[in-house]
């Protein structure tokens, strides 16, 4: 009888204690809450810009070539620095075409001395032949000569005109102002007409920037093309190649005829003043345009998003808990990020404690950041 009692309070203990350990196995122990920052989402007045890859241009340039052989007696510029126009640069021989020039002015002269002779002639006898005092032939020859006579005229001046070109252009002068580079010949080069590059001039101030759109941005670059600028503008600005701004406003000259279609993309040109000659041409530089939609933006640290299969997602807060929300972005400012769908203004997102966190979280804030 004792050892039957034994074994019912054995298998009594036995079933308590599974009977507690079920309960402990219902209920689970709630996850400790997660520590994060976060902070408030705000409308902030946010100013952007789209980037082109560009080049300066310069709006006048011209390769000086010598239009007359010969060789080169005088080099009269520093190579690199600034001429003006009609400024001499270059000196072909020029003694040949002096000469011929000086030969020519005599022809000329004698040809028009000829003709004043020949003239008188042909006057005296027209008033003979008014009279019926001389032959009709000899009223004839002489008419040929007055004729005769002009033309040669005519000749002899038209070859003056060749001779005074030829010595004109054995000066070579700067055809506008601006800065001559390089020399591609020395004292002595022999010269062959419309063949020999002699040098290159460029205008400095305004400096051209050419930079490519795609077609589906023509019709905003066209509203830009009739903007008035002020002097403080910022809808342009040129970031040189170190990454420093340029510090003088721009606006759009040019905007090219056709789209290239092969590239879908079309050539502007804006230009802007180089009065230190900080610019010079071939140097490449980057165009920020303002974008469209700089204004009033919502504005949240980059940090806070998270990307997944090349979606955005961001965590909001409401009472203790976070609720993963999926977002459109726009343009990055610095570390921050522009929104453009998804979030509205004052909601509270969270932005550092983000790795630990999935749908639901319950979490604790330790602190509130700031943008």
């Amino acid at each position: 009888m004792y050892k039957i009692i034994h074994i019912i309070i054995y298998f009594g203990l036995i079933a308590g204690l599974l009977s507690c350990s079920g309960i402990a196995a219902d209920k689970k122990p709630e996850a400790p809450a997660i520590p994060v920052t976060v902070t408030n989402v705000n409308l902030t007045n946010a100013i952007f810009y789209n980037s082109y890859p560009a080049n300066m241009v310069a709006l006048k340039e011209v390769e000086l070539r010598g239009q007359v052989s010969g060789y080169i007696t005088g080099i009269y510029f520093t190579e690199g620095k600034q001429v003006h126009s009609g400024e001499q640069l270059y000196e072909i021989d020029r003694r040949k075409y002096q000469a011929a020039y000086e030969v020519s002015q005599s022809n000329v002269k004698i040809a028009e001395d000829n003709l004043e002779k020949v003239q008188r002639d042909a006057d005296r006898y027209t008033d003979l032949a008014k009279q019926d005092a001389v032959a009709k032939q000899t009223y004839d020859n002489a008419m040929t000569d007055l004729k005769n006579a002009k033309q040669k005229v005519d000749a002899e001046n038209s070859e003056l005109i060749k001779a005074k070109t030829d010595f004109e252009y054995s000066l070579i002068k700067a055809p506008f102002d601006g800065t001559i580079g390089f020399s591609n010949v020395k004292m002595g080069t022999l010269i062959t007409p419309g063949q020999t590059l002699l040098n290159t001039i460029s205008s400095d101030d305004p400096m051209g920037v050419d930079f490519e759109i795609n077609e589906t941005e023509l019709n905003r670059f066209q509203q830009l093309e009739n903007i008035v600028i002020s002097k403080n503008d910022t809808t342009f600005r040129i970031a040189l190649a170190d990454n420093s701004i340029y510090p003088y406003t721009s606006k759009i000259s040019v905007i090219d005829r056709a789209v290239d279609p092969q590239t879908g993309t079309i050539r502007v040109r804006i230009t802007v003043p180089n009065h230190e000659r900080m610019l010079k041409p071939g140097m490449s530089c980057k165009v920020l345009v303002m974008n469209a939609n700089a204004g009033q933006q919502l504005l949240i640290p980059f940090k806070a998003v998270v990307e997944q299969l090349g979606e955005y997602f961001v965590f909001t807060v409401k009472d203790k808990n976070v609720k993963q929300v999926k977002v459109s972005l726009g343009p990055r400012i610095s570390s921050n990020v522009i929104v453009v769908k998804g979030l509205t203004n004052g909601e509270t997102i969270v932005v550092d404690g983000i790795q630990k966190l999935h749908n639901g979280s319950v979490i604790t804030i330790a602190s509130s950041s700031k943008q």
